[in-house]
């Protein structure tokens, strides 16, 4: 089965701007409430995105999400979190610009009084030729699954069981695959 009318060229310009880089020592730090509004971005966040506080806090944390990143990725963070689980990731993110750089995101529940009250993400420098060489073919493929779907849902759906069926074949489920990716930097 093959993608519909204008899916190919949509995938094929996946990176219209600039790839932006941060060191490797840097750490993007952001906080959202529970329905994923930002309470805090720190200054790497800030300038990478390049946005002013004024303009992230209280909006969506989707303003950095980039259009293809494969939405069946996402169906796993919020599946896990809202479980209070960790979850680490590979993600692609966009610029204010239109521009885009990678991350390897940790997120974790927040707690106050023992109860969840949000959720944290760290952000750090992915080894550049594990996203060249696994991350981009797989998130690849994972949007293609998602453009050849007649609805969002059904798409993400499709996208997030191929996630699970590919990470579970390379190592033992999503957290392992993606662990051992982290280890060949």
């Amino acid at each position: 089965m093959g993608l519909p009318e204008g899916a190919e060229w949509e995938i094929a310009m996946r990176y219209e701007g600039t790839e932006v880089f941060f060191g490797r020592d840097d750490l993007i730090v952001s906080k959202t409430d529970m329905k994923g509004r930002i309470t805090y971005a720190n200054h790497t966040f800030l300038d990478i995105a390049g946005y002013e506080e004024e303009e992230v806090l209280g909006q969506p944390h989707n303003l950095i999400r980039h259009k293809n990143m494969p939405r069946g990725v996402f169906e796993l963070f919020w599946e896990k979190i809202s479980k209070e689980q960790e979850v680490f990731a590979y993600v692609v993110n966009a610029t204010k610009s239109g521009d885009h750089y990678w991350v390897i995101a940790h997120v974790t529940p927040s707690y106050e009084n023992g109860e969840v009250v949000g959720f944290h993400s760290t952000r750090r420098v992915p080894n550049r030729q594990t996203i060249e060489t696994v991350i981009e073919p797989l998130y690849e493929e994972l949007n293609q699954i998602e453009a050849q779907s007649s609805n969002r849902k059904d798409g993400v759906s499709a996208s997030y069981a191929r996630l699970l069926e590919v990470t579970g074949q390379k190592a033992h489920g999503y957290d392992q695959f993606v662990s051992s990716l982290m280890w060949e930097c």
